[in-house]
């Protein structure tokens, strides 16, 4: 394997894994008394001096062109709806539950990416998002058959599709030349820009009341926020958006990991498969390229016979 895809690879697994971790930092902010466009507003404003230090410290600038600047606004404001309308859909669902629906969007990229720019979906690649799906549909534990909150799904499925979308555009846009420590600030920058603006219209900010809570705060910045967003946008770069989308099988890992050493939750012989599907998923999505390349060497080495030819 190439050194690039290599690190393309960890990088999409650093960034979903990461990503899982909203949960965990997430719902002792709203045990506190906080909403989710507080919770936001902290996250994304604590992020931004974080990339930012990283840019003067890596010696580059802040400069960015007109169309550069839209399309980073465009991102920002995708990347902040996506956030909003999953932190939303806690109110309505397990935090468990919904990070697991999220992973519907590997999907909606790999529909994009087809319908939009032709690209070609394998069949490995196709394989492993089934077997992620299957995976994803095993972690999930209904209470005594019980439906899930339409209103919950939809806030889902929605955070699903701007994520999907952010992942294409940064992939086949102006962006992907762009240094990632820069792309990450602006988007995150127009992001809190769009919570700054609409917290007035929510009734205001709840500040945190604990040092506990700004713990919590400071850490959904770091490790799903500036750690996650930095190592997507560089994973794109790398191996592009497919691959990194269906990475992220390893969020719902995270979650039910975090579940059962932090929260208690029980590890059963049905968790545990559904694990494995999802691990087996990411291998194969990793391993795609050596796959399809030992099959063509194969169907090289039988051709098939036409039909006029006599044997």
């Amino acid at each position: 394997m190439a050194k690039g895809k290599f690190k393309g690879y960890l990088l999409g697994a650093v960034a979903a894994a990461t990503y899982g971790m909203n949960p965990l930092f997430a719902l002792p902010l709203y045990g506190g008394g906080m909403d989710a466009v507080s919770v936001l507003f902290f996250r994304y404003l604590l992020a931004v001096p974080i990339i930012g230090i990283m840019i003067k410290w890596r010696g580059r600038d802040f400069g960015v062109s007109l169309k550069s600047g839209v399309l980073l606004a465009g991102m920002g404001l995708l990347m902040a709806l996506s956030s909003l309308w999953l932190f939303l859909s806690y109110n309505y669902m397990d935090a468990g539950i919904a990070s697991s629906l999220l992973f519907v969007y590997p999907i909606m990229v790999a529909v994009l990416m087809g319908c939009v720019f032709h690209e070609k979906t394998g069949w490995v690649t196709v394989a492993s998002i089934v077997m992620a799906l299957a995976g994803i549909a095993m972690l999930y534990q209904g209470d005594g058959g019980a439906t899930l909150s339409v209103a919950g799904t939809v806030m889902v499925f929605a955070s699903a599709l701007s994520y999907a979308v952010y992942l294409v555009f940064v992939s086949r846009s102006a962006l992907n030349g762009m240094p990632t420590v820069k792309v990450t600030f602006y988007v995150l920058l127009f992001g809190w820009m769009l919570f700054a603006v609409y917290a007035p219209f929510n009734g205001g900010l709840n500040l945190p009341d604990s040092g506990w809570l700004w713990i919590n705060l400071v850490a959904l910045a770091v490790f799903p926020t500036a750690v996650s967003l930095l190592c997507t946008t560089r994973a794109i770069q790398y191996i592009g958006s497919t691959p990194t989308a269906i990475l992220g099988a390893l969020e719902p890992v995270t979650a039910v990991f975090f579940g059962v050493t932090v929260f208690g939750e029980p590890f059963t012989p049905r968790i545990f498969s559904g694990l494995l599907l999802i691990i087996v998923a990411v291998i194969m999505v990793i391993a795609s390229s050596t796959v399809e390349k030992q099959l063509l060497r194969l169907r090289r080495m039988w051709p098939r016979r036409k039909r006029n030819q006599h044997i």
